[in-house]
């Protein structure tokens, strides 16, 4: 039993050596695209971005450096028996 394990074993790794060295054709991921890269159109223009302050009623999920941490916002109740 454990000699088929064995030899199954072998057999998948010099299977899977075949296939990284290109013995079945090129992987997939392997042509000339790069989907990471946007089109021209799509980029960030970092000119074009502006910031803004946030107001107080804007900000109330935002953590404070220093501050105390807020109170969670969870309703209890007593579990029936």
């Amino acid at each position: 039993m454990l000699r088929w394990l064995i030899a199954l074993l072998i057999f998948a790794n010099l299977l899977m050596f075949a296939v990284t060295r290109g013995a079945f054709g090129p992987l997939p991921a392997a042509g000339a695209r790069e989907p990471h890269h946007l089109f021209l159109l799509q980029q960030v223009h970092p000119e074009a971005l502006t910031t803004r302050a946030l107001h107080p009623e804007e900000a109330f999920d935002q953590p404070r450096v220093g501050g105390p941490a807020p109170a969670a916002n969870v309703q209890t109740s007593p579990l029936g028996q």
